[in-house]
């Protein structure tokens, strides 16, 4: 069974309410429909009622058990508007902003979550990376003990000689530009925890470098060294190591010898990359050059799951998406 169909089949075993804000959108919509007919979620459309039917009815099929909110229509809506306002005044937000706001389906869905009437949200199809987390960031928040939202990928490897049975974690690819050791270490903690929840796996966490245990001096390294000790002082009972090279990380036989009875050098499944140039680049290669499936970006840190969707996502991605949107809401 591949890693997305293991989280599917969690999933199924305890539905979570997941909204999905771009509720007139196509693929959404066919989403939606899959995604209630599998029992993988509970689903709510949001939008305005009239256009989310006549979408609906144009694309020729029922939304029999599926949600619509409709934000001027709802019975929160005045709620939603003042809590929102009193949440945000300081930051210049007038009460006709956060009317205007609570009309945004991103940012009623924010909301909801606040107020636990739903359990997680997708977004992105229609909407870029700033619009879908912007919400999370203002109303939602960070999970306690987490200063810093980030993203990983799941990285499944067909050869399975590497990670956990050819299943590993690659961290941050999508959202810290240029972390820094605090956020370098909230990053390896989050992704730890994804590792776990969404693949069963035991973390071993690799903080990577282009240095092994000080063999080259450099402040970029020095960084690393310093979030590698702020993982062991915040997660004291996780397997991390650091600094460590990609070999060192991976090849026991090279890890053993960079960093001697080292319980993750050689056998890490959680790679951390010092910034987002090196792990984007990282994660790409392996899914070209090893045929890698990268299941993602997954977005971690938020007191609630929001995951953030590709503007070329397909109708497959939105529900692997959603699955795993439940998954993280279950482990909650």
């Amino acid at each position: 069974m591949s890693v997305i169909d293991s989280i599917k089949s969690q999933a199924i075993q305890n539905k979570k309410h997941i909204l999905l804000p771009e509720g007139t959108e196509e693929r959404t919509l066919k989403a939606s429909r899959i995604i209630v007919d599998q029992g993988i979620a509970e689903i709510s459309l949001l939008g305005k009622e009239e256009e989310v039917l006549a979408k609906a009815q144009e694309l020729g099929f029922s939304l029999e058990g599926i949600n619509i909110i409709d934000m001027a229509k709802s019975e929160y809506y005045e709620r939603y508007v003042n809590e929102f306002y009193e949440m945000r005044k300081e930051k210049g937000v007038t009460i006709e902003k956060a009317q205007a706001l609570m009309l945004d389906p991103l940012f009623f869905a924010g909301m909801m979550l606040k107020d636990s009437k739903a359990d997680g949200m997708v977004a992105g199809a229609i909407n870029t990376t700033g619009n879908t987390l912007r919400p999370g960031l203002q109303i939602v928040k960070m999970k306690k003990g987490i200063s810093t939202v980030s993203s990983c990928f799941i990285m499944e490897i067909p050869n399975k000689e590497y990670g956990d049975n050819g299943v590993m974690i690659f961290a941050d690819c999508a959202v810290n530009i240029q972390p820094t050791a605090d956020q370098l270490a909230a990053i390896a903690i989050a992704s730890a925890e994804t590792g776990k929840s969404l693949c069963g796996i035991e973390p071993k966490v690799a903080m990577l470098s282009f240095s092994t245990k000080g063999s080259a001096k450099h402040e970029n390294v020095d960084k690393v060294v310093e979030a590698t000790a702020k993982v062991r002082e915040l997660a004291p009972d996780l397997q991390v190591d650091g600094e460590l090279q990609a070999d060192a990380a991976l090849v026991e036989k090279v890890g053993q010898l960079k960093s001697p009875g080292s319980t993750v050098a050689g056998k890490a499944n959680v790679l951390v990359f010092p910034d987002i140039q090196a792990g984007n680049i990282g994660y790409k290669l392996v899914q070209r050059l090893a045929g890698a499936e990268a299941i993602g970006p997954i977005c971690q840190g938020f007191a609630k799951p929001i995951n953030d969707l590709s503007r070329g996502c397909s109708v497959e991605d939105i529900v692997s998406v959603v699955a795993i949107t439940v998954v993280q809401a279950q482990n909650n």
